[in-house]
């Protein structure tokens, strides 16, 4: 398991002016979302198991259409979301994926993790070793989150990789005709 302040594996490298990204874990591997990905991000934003506390179920085209802005080449510049697949380093089983889009030299953090993998501590592992990477190879200092109110696990893996609550937007979100409060998160490196 990856423990705080663990040295950790990050490959970057130029290839035909795209960047190549992997970030590893000793549990993982993350590497940017493909075309071949698409099963997975369907299931990711259609199982309700796993969206009850994020967002309702987006129609086939939206999906469609937030799918193929994540596979953009990501460069640091990139206004659309750097989306990395996470797999299982030993047999190369999807996880879910993670990643952050960034404005202004700060990112809003992201992720979201099949149902069989909840509880295994690898939201947290993978969001340390992204904010990580970011902080170390791009500068980013500053990283947020939004949570739905209700979203416990969500909030501990925030909490894990050191988040502080800043902000409670009450009844700001809407999921099954139901109002929520969005609680904002923050670091600062």
């Amino acid at each position: 398991m990856y423990k705080k302040g663990e040295k950790l594996s990050v490959e970057t490298h130029a290839d035909r002016k795209r960047m190549s990204i992997q970030l590893s874990t000793p549990r993982t591997i993350m590497t940017p979302i493909g075309e071949n990905d698409w099963a997975l991000f369907h299931r990711l934003h259609t199982e309700r198991d796993i969206i009850s506390l994020c967002f309702d179920v987006p129609n086939e085209e939206q999906l469609r259409e937030k799918f193929a802005s994540r596979l953009s080449t990501w460069t640091p510049k990139s206004k659309h979301w750097l989306c990395l697949v996470i797999k299982d380093s030993a047999t190369e089983q999807p996880i879910g994926i993670t990643g952050f889009v960034a404005h202004n030299g700060a990112a809003e953090v992201g992720y979201l993790l099949l149902p069989e993998f909840h509880g295994k501590q690898l939201g947290t592992e993978t969001l340390e070793t992204v904010i990580s990477w970011a902080h170390t190879q791009h500068q980013i200092n500053v990283f947020s989150a939004t949570v739905t109110e209700g979203n416990i696990a969500s909030e501990r893996v925030l909490e894990k990789c050191g988040f502080g609550l800043v902000k409670v937007i009450p009844e700001a979100y809407e999921i099954g005709g139901i109002r929520f409060a969005d609680k904002i998160y923050a670091l600062e490196i």
